[in-house]
């Protein structure tokens, strides 16, 4: 993190660039949030398959690890954004469409939808709020996503050999979605405290927070309907 100015003029210039990149960060947000809601959208329609949707998540995170961090400082990182943005959205087409087929599936979704909206909300609104440093949670986040991944890796070739550990995949979300709410006191927190100053890797990352808080919620809520 950058030593802390010590002069009022470079106090002030330092606030005015966190506020420009706060400003472009959510402005952004709102923006790939809402062009992923409409591919979603697309993709239920036309009732994409998951292996499709599978394939688009792999495409968009080869943007976000190979392209992006070649473009993030010029206009083509935002195209790399909506892209990115765009095909996970459309990946969530599949797995919403197959809460849709419970007999109260519209209803998990838009709680899991609404849950996720009050969690980012509340835990982005504390560290505007209180501006609190919360980059000491880093090591701790990488490590639980680091396990995270690893037990999902496990869970997947486990069930490919018919193995099936009862409430596994639940635990699995629930550990997800808390490493989430993590990471979003983490990133807002960069932002505030000049960890971050790129809009567009900022964005991502946010972006990155919700989406996957969105789907280790859904699938909590889909898992305690009692019809997943």
């Amino acid at each position: 993190m950058p030593t802390k100015p010590y002069s009022i003029s470079a106090s002030q210039d330092s606030n005015a660039e966190v506020s420009k990149v706060l400003r472009n960060t959510y402005t952004l947000l709102a923006a790939t949030l809402l062009l992923s809601a409409v591919t979603a959208g697309i993709s239920m329609a036309v009732n994409l398959s998951h292996g499709v949707g599978m394939i688009m998540s792999l495409v968009a995170i080869g943007l976000v690890w190979f392209v992006l961090p070649r473009t993030a400082n010029s206009e083509k990182g935002l195209l790399v954004v909506f892209a990115f943005t765009a095909l996970l959205g459309a990946s969530l087409g599949p797995i919403l469409n197959y809460y849709l087929q419970m007999t109260n599936g519209s209803m998990v979704i838009m709680q899991a939808l609404g849950t996720t909206a009050v969690v980012f909300f509340g835990l982005s609104g504390y560290v505007l709020t209180t501006r609190k440093d919360f980059s000491f949670m880093g090591g701790f986040l990488m490590t639980g996503l680091i396990i995270a991944v690893v037990a999902m890796l496990a869970l997947m070739v486990a069930g490919m050999f018919g193995v099936h550990i009862a409430g596994a995949h639940l635990a699995l979300s629930g550990v997800i979605a808390l490493v989430m709410s993590g990471f979003i006191l983490f990133d807002t927190s960069r932002i505030i405290n000049g960890g971050e100053r790129n809009y567009i890797m900022a964005t991502v990352a946010l972006y990155l927070d919700i989406y996957n808080l969105f789907v280790s919620l859904l699938h909590i809520m889909g898992a305690l309907s009692g019809d997943d």
